[in-house]
């Protein structure tokens, strides 16, 4: 296999899949919007091994690994073990000349490596020296995730470099800061750097990771075995390491007149980005979509469109792929045209997009899940079970067999087509934690 050259970055490309046609007074136009790069720093859906990259590729880069540190990481003690090798495995899976720190964090965020408010750059030596300090980690304190990032904030802007990445671990709530303070911090740090999110166990709030990582543009998981942190965090940074562009911004123009009803991501995960957007211009918007290696996801974009005659075609908006160019501008990567038609051909209009009908399932599909769990937890046994009987029903016809099965663990599926379900009188907490955890991962239309 041949190496990769330096200038070898994504190709980016933009499919939008609808159905243009309108019926006399429609105004709502739906669009998914496939965005797709290839030929950047991965292969096959995989990280390309590090003897793919040619001499200086990916040093572009800056990773701050942020290890909870707190006191109930003692327990069992075991779970600070592993935290310590799950931070060792992420830093071997570093490529040479990548940027990085390591950060313990608790009340308040400490530098473990390299210190000096600097970063250290990654070679053999310094991944040694920084499983060499691992060591030193122990447990201890309370829990202000809002200080580890800042940190990690600070550390990485010292970086001259186009990808800034987190990585941020915890086992429990985050109590010695107010809610206030964690969304300032969030507030802060989006759009500097994108951060992947997990909590380890089954005594951390699902609602504080998953809203970490949304704010952050980055994953979010459950790893309920504290010895299943190694193999995830290899994965988590062979995907930052995969990373080749970043700052990506989907712009939406729409015609005068026209209203955005919403613009969400909706694979591989439903995030909302409609209150994301920041006015670029007369009628043009950007959602941000946070960096980029090999990969495609698919977006959701609904724009309510001014009322025009029969037979009448309108341009409802353009969406287009950008980053910010070297001259203060912006570059532009890819393009795609979402149209309305007025038509009295009924057949036409009425005929919903499979794309479109499939992602407002599979959005859906996340939403009840949230409402059926959050109901459970109410003592509100009937809602729970409306909820999370429609939410089998939608996975059964979707074919998202892994949300499926996640919910087989929560209740008891008595018609999967029906969704007729009994809510199960036991379940074990971790179960219902990766339920909630993963509510939002879904799959692709079947071509």
């Amino acid at each position: 296999m041949a190496k990769f050259s330096k200038s070898k970055v994504p190709q980016f490309s933009v499919d939008v899949y609808q159905n243009e046609f309108l019926p006399e007074g429609g105004r709502e136009v739906n669009a998914i919007v496939t965005v797709t790069s290839t030929g950047g720093g991965t292969v096959g859906g995989a990280v390309a091994a590090p003897q793919f990259y040619a001499a200086g590729r990916g040093a572009d880069a800056a990773v701050a690994l942020m290890v909870d540190c707190s006191g109930s990481m003692d327990y069992p003690p075991t779970k600070m073990r592993n935290a310590r090798d799950a931070t060792a495995a992420a830093i071997d899976a570093l490529r040479d000349g990548v940027h990085f720190a390591v950060i313990g964090g608790t009340h308040v965020a400490k530098e473990v490596f390299p210190g000096g408010g600097r970063l250290a750059v990654a070679d053999a030596q310094t991944r040694d020296q920084a499983k060499q300090a691992l060591r030193k980690l122990s447990a201890g304190g309370g829990t202000a995730v809002g200080t580890w990032l800042g940190l990690a904030d600070r550390l990485l802007s010292a970086a001259d470099v186009s990808i800034r990445h987190g990585i941020l671990l915890t086992d429990g709530r985050n109590e010695h800061e107010s809610p206030d303070d964690l969304k300032a911090a969030l507030d802060a740090c989006a759009g500097r750097f994108t951060c992947d999110a997990r909590g380890v166990g089954t005594d951390w709030e699902v609602k504080e990771v998953t809203g970490i990582a949304s704010a952050m543009l980055g994953s979010a998981d459950i790893v309920a075995d504290p010895a299943g942190l190694a193999a995830d965090f290899t994965r988590m940074m062979e995907t930052a390491m995969g990373k080749e562009v970043a700052d990506v911004a989907l712009r939406l123009w729409t015609p005068l007149g026209a209203e955005i009803k919403f613009v969400k991501q909706v694979a591989p995960t439903v995030e909302e980005l409609t209150d994301r957007r920041v006015e670029v211009g007369p009628r043009a918007g950007d959602y941000p979509t946070g960096s980029w290696g090999d990969e495609s996801r698919d977006y959701h974009v609904c724009v309510q469109v001014p009322n025009a005659g029969l037979g009448q075609e309108m341009l409802a908006g353009r969406v287009s792929l950008v980053i910010p160019g070297a001259d203060g501008g912006v570059q532009n990567l890819a393009q795609g045209l979402v149209r309305a038609v007025w038509t009295d051909d009924m057949t036409a209009s009425t005929s919903i997009s499979p794309q479109v009908a499939h992602y407002t399932g599979q959005a859906e599909l996340a939403q009840v899940i949230q409402q059926g769990l959050d109901a459970r937890k109410a003592g509100d046994a009937d809602g729970a079970t409306a909820k999370l009987g429609r939410a089998v029903q939608l996975a059964a016809a979707s074919g998202n067999a892994d949300t499926a099965k996640l919910l087989s663990k929560v209740v008891d599926v008595v018609d999967a087509a029906e969704g007729t379900v009994r809510l199960k009188a036991k379940v074990a907490e971790a179960d219902e934690m990766t339920l909630e955890t993963r509510s939002t991962k879904t799959v692709r239309v079947k071509k």
